[in-house]
């Protein structure tokens, strides 16, 4: 089958945040671990906003002087964002990427920061992609919810002691 035939797995979730992020104001807001951790990010160095949004955090986080790059599947999240960041007068290396398809590199990032996405397939990737001793903000959503944001579908959340 000629590859222009073959169906893009990704093409109907980018359709679906495309939407989303068309009809939302503004460039949303900064992940609550970054705000509440701000005193944490290092002095210089490179970040990555993996699944960013319109990119709130990663403004913040250029705003601190950080080399930042953003990546989400979304083009209209990414224009928003490459527009947000103009206003503000700062640099983010914003870019439409699949990351499942194409993760980030070994020892890439001083700090990364994926703020309400599971992949869990690429958990060895992100962690991978840290330099030593660098920084994970991975702020997301559990089987046992304490609130109803967030996906209802239970694959979209982490199960009870998932992560030890």
């Amino acid at each position: 089958m000629p590859s222009d035939l073959i169906p893009d797995p990704h093409e109907a979730l980018r359709q679906k945040w495309d939407q989303r992020h068309t009809s939302a104001a503004g460039v949303g807001e900064v992940a609550a671990v970054l705000a509440e951790n701000i005193h944490l990010l290092p002095a210089t160095g490179s970040a990555l906003d993996l699944a960013c949004g319109r990119g709130a955090s990663a403004i913040r986080l250029a705003q601190a002087g950080l080399r930042v790059t953003a990546w989400d599947l979304s083009p209209v999240a990414i224009e928003r964002l490459d527009s947000a960041a103009r206003e503000q007068a700062v640099s983010v290396d914003a870019e439409v990427r699949d990351v499942v398809a194409r993760p980030p590199e070994p020892e890439s990032f001083d700090l990364i920061l994926v703020s309400y996405f599971l992949e869990r397939g690429l958990t060895p990737a992100i962690i991978r992609a840290l330099r030593p001793g660098g920084l994970l903000f991975y702020p997301t959503f559990s089987i046992t919810a304490v609130s109803d944001f967030g996906p209802s579908n239970p694959a979209f959340r982490l199960q009870q002691n998932e992560l030890l």
